[in-house]
Parts: structure tokens; sequence; C-alpha cells
């Protein structure tokens, strides 16, 4: 496999009339896209964006839906990484994306074009993009060139006379396994989103290992929890195109409702997910189980933040012949580089590890101060560093941030590899890598170091508690908890003088009936912090 185009030619071609992708109109009603569907409209799209030796991104904004990934496709099919956006991100943090990508193309689903034409008169009235519409509806393609955005310079009707075979041959027979596949958009510590570049060769490794991990099979359904401008999304994408599996995009009103969400899962068959952590904790704090259980959903993959073992244990008891897997990983290591087989039902107290590398990836440690030295003895903790197959390009029109985080060392070891710093406190204990939190909230507090995401573990494990989040306030040398759930805030800070040390104990706990997430499912520690 060199492309991941060919992932979707041969499943087009085996099973042309099978659903790929559903979603759902704000009518309720369901929109389908087949596999041969995608791989014809992508072509017709394709044909229309390829320019002369151009290869630069191709930045996509479309609605959360079944035809995005049709978008994503045609990209693909010019040999230009796609960068999708999302059109609810707020106006500044668009503009800075497109200030990052500078595309020459941009791609548009007709639902968005109203919103899109508005943001680019506010923040680029004089810019002259060439923006492709995509109404799949009515199957118009129409192209716009000025910054009026009132009328098309050209529309075309969707049909196969707007395929170019020669042109996509020629396009293809220049296409390499380590081209940029995508770029997906990650906050940065400067207030610039960071554009992480991944290969076709780096996506392809992933799915192969995920899917062989969780045993997929053209039968599944996968229910899809995230945006599609985020990482995760690329499995819900990409495992259908290898096996001939279902995505469904599940209503983002649906997860504020469990006996909602249940129901669609349970209509849709969904299979298999792969979600955030929040995605699991937050129906279980508003009474998933209770009424409506869950037929047919066996195989669940989590990641993004430290999963409470509180809430596994009940997802356990009530599907007990599911497969569930811890997953860790950053963007710049395609998603994730890590698992672990939960193979036992858990204690409520229990941390779980992150498990051993996927296959085509090397994981190791290295020491905090020297990101050469190779840590191997166990319970010792290092700077989670990842190398192989699956790194990342770097960060797209950013040299400076790609060659700080992206180097080539020497190791301890003898070898010479190109390591990603993950940023990532771990240790290994009985052959498994263990999350001890971010380099970046450690802190000293009354003279000591503190991790944040150790008080964050304890306090996880305490009865009665979903979600927290713990920040410190440095001009005021405080520790401040915030949590969900139905503790009280007396019983969480005794249940923490139990488990740490008392300097660890924050000195402000504070409940919320749900804490804010950011659109990606993780705890937005930025409203915490401004509250």
């Amino acid at each position: 496999m060199e492309n991941v185009l060919e992932w979707l030619e041969a499943t087009a071609k085996r099973i042309p009339e099978k659903v790929a992708f559903t979603s759902e109109t704000e009518e309720g009603s369901d929109v389908e896209v087949t596999f041969g569907e995608v791989y014809n409209l992508s072509r017709m799209i394709g044909s229309t964006i390829i320019k002369d030796n151009d290869t630069t991104p191709v930045g996509v904004f479309s609605k959360r839906a079944a035809t995005t990934p049709v978008l994503f496709m045609a990209c693909v099919y010019a040999n230009r990484a796609y960068a999708p956006i999302d059109m609810a991100l707020p106006e500044a943090r668009i503009g800075k994306i497109l200030d990052n990508l500078m595309p020459n193309v941009i791609l548009v689903d007709k639902e968005s074009f109203d919103s899109f034409a508005k943001l680019c008169k506010d923040i680029y009235p004089d810019k002259k993009w060439d923006v492709v519409v995509v109404d799949f509806e009515k199957g118009i393609i129409s192209k716009y060139n000025d910054s009026s955005y009132e009328s098309p310079s050209a529309e075309n009707k969707l049909n196969e006379d707007l395929i170019d075979e020669n042109l996509l041959q020629s396009v293809r027979n220049n296409a390499k396994p380590g081209d940029a596949l995508y770029i997906i958009h990650t906050s940065g510590s400067s207030g610039r989103p960071k554009g992480v570049v991944t290969s076709h060769e780096s996506l392809i490794n992933y799915i192969d290992s995920y899917g062989d991990v969780m045993g997929i099979e053209e039968s599944d359904r996968f229910g899809n929890q995230s945006p599609l401008d985020y990482i995760a999304a690329i499995r819900d994408i990409y495992l259908p195109f290898k096996y001939g599996a279902s995505s469904y995009i599940i209503p983002k009103k649906y997860f504020m409702d469990p006996n909602a969400l249940f129901t669609y899962l349970n209509d849709k068959k969904v299979t298999a997910v792969g979600w955030s952590v929040s995605a699991l904790t937050v129906p279980l704090s508003l009474g998933a189980f209770e009424e409506v259980k869950l037929d047919t959903l066996r195989k669940i993959c989590f990641s993004g933040s430290v999963m409470p073992c509180s809430a596994l244990r009940v997802w356990q008891e009530n599907l007990p012949d599911a497969l569930f897997v811890n997953q860790y990983g950053p963007t710049e290591a395609t998603a994730s580089c890590t698992y672990y087989v939960v193979n036992h039902i858990v204690d409520e107290s229990e941390v779980l590890p992150i498990g051993k590398a996927y296959d085509g990836y090397d994981v190791f440690l290295t020491e905090l101060d020297c990101d050469s030295k190779v840590i191997t003895d166990e319970d010792v903790e290092g700077q989670i560093t990842v190398s192989g197959v699956s790194l990342a390009i770097g960060y797209y029109n950013d040299p400076d941030r790609t060659n700080e985080n992206f180097v080539v060392r020497e190791m301890s070891d003898g070898t010479t590899k190109r390591i990603y710093k993950t940023g990532d406190i771990g240790t290994i204990h009985n052959g498994m890598f263990e999350f001890h939190g971010r380099m970046d909230r450690q802190i000293k507090h009354m003279g000591h170091r503190v991790e944040l995401d150790e008080v964050e573990c304890a306090a996880n494990s305490v009865e009665n508690v979903t979600e927290t989040c713990c920040i410190y306030k440095k001009e005021k040398e405080s520790l401040i908890l915030f949590y969900s759930g139905d503790a009280t805030r007396r019983d969480l800070s005794l249940a923490l003088r139990e488990l740490i040390p008392g300097f660890m104990v924050p000195r402000k706990i504070i409940q919320l009936d749900k804490l804010p997430k950011l659109p990606n499912g993780k705890i937005d520690i930025k409203e915490l912090e401004e509250r």
C-alpha cells in the first residue's frame, strides 16, 4: 500500500452500493453516501482542483456530514493535502489557520458557503481566493474567483463528464507514499495554531495497526463522535475505506442525552467506537444505562485524557463482552502510538497504563533533561519519545517549531533517529508504559514539585467524581480543582488527603454541573483559568 486511494478504489469496486457514511439532517432524516459515490464524486471534484505541479494544500470548509469525506478524497485525487476547517470556530482562529495555510484553492460545501463568504468579507475583503463550492443535494459544482462571492465564474453539473482520467492518472503517477495527506491544526502555546502534516505512509501504518488491535471487520459499524477536523476522526474515515465497514456521524446533541445516544447506537447497530474519554464519562453523569441498554456495541477505544476507572467499570459491567482499549498519543504521531487492552474488570482506584507501542512505532523514554539518553530501567521517569514511520512530516509553514520538536539525534544506544518529543512524562512498569502527566504541567508549589495530572488522577479515583481539572494560579500560589459528579467538596477533599501529600491537596475545590469542553471533547483549561 502506497496511497490511501488504493483502499477506496478496491472497496468501491467490490461493494459500490454499500453505504460508507451516514449523517443526520437538522430535520432528522438520514443522508447516505455509498462507496461508489465517494469514488465517483471525489474524482469529479478532484479533476476540477488539479493544477499543474501544484501540491499546495486545500482548505476545506464543510459541515460534519456524510459528504465531507468526499471533499477530502477529492483533494487526495489532486495529490494536494486537505486541511479541514470547522466554520463553527471563532473567526479569529480561522483567520490564523488560513494565514498559516496560505491556500490558493478553497473547497466549500454549499451549507458552509454563506458563512465562509461572510468571514472572507470580514477579515479578507480584498483576498481573491479560488473557491470551489459543491452543492451535493442539487449536484452542482461552482467556482468563484473574486472577493464579492455574488455570482460564480463557472458552474457545472456533477457528472462523469467532469472526470479527467488522463489528468488524474498523471497526478497519481507522480504521487509518493511520503506525500502529505492532510493537515490537522492543533492549539499552539504561542496562540498560533500548529498545522500538523501527515503523510500517506504514516496514516496507512496507523490504520493497519489500529484495525488489527481492534479486530475491525467489514461487518463493523462505527459511531463517529469527534469533529471531522480533529485527528480522532481519521479512524471513522479511513477504516471504512480499508475494510468496507460503515461510519455513522452521530449528532452532537445526543451526547447530552444518554437515552437518545444509546437509542441511536442501537438503531444504527453500531458495533465500534473510538471516542474521547469525556464522550464516555459525561453520559454516565446524565444517567446512562439506567433506562436504555446497548445491544450491539462491542469494540470501544478511548483516548485524549486519563480514563477514570470508576467510569470505565460501569461501562464494563454493562458491556461484559466488549473489548476496551486505552489509547495514547499525540497528533504528531498520527493519532496515537501506544495501546493497552483492558483485559480485566478494573478497580475504581486503578490508573490504567497506556500500554505498548503499535506496530510500526518506536516508543521509548529519554531523560527529562537530555533527549538523546534512553531510559531502559523500569519505574524511572522520563520523557515519552516517539520515532518511526508514523511520525508527522512536521508543522506546515513553520520550520522553527518543526525543528524544535522533530529532531534527529544520535541516541545513547548508538542509533540515529528522527524523534518527536511529546512533552509527556512516563515510566515503564512490567513492560508497559505509564503516563505521569505533562512536563509543562509540572509546577513548583510550596517548595515541592507537583504534577497537576497526578492531582487529577487522585481525584478521578474518588467515588462519585466524574471529571476533574486542576489548575495552578502562580500569583496566589494556589492549587484549584474543578470537578463534576455527585461527590461533595468535603468528601473529595477528605479523600484526597488519604491519597496525596497535604501540599498537593488543592486549596480551593469547585464543583460544576459539567466541565467546559473544546470541540474535540477535551476539557477547556483556558476557560477554567479565566473563571
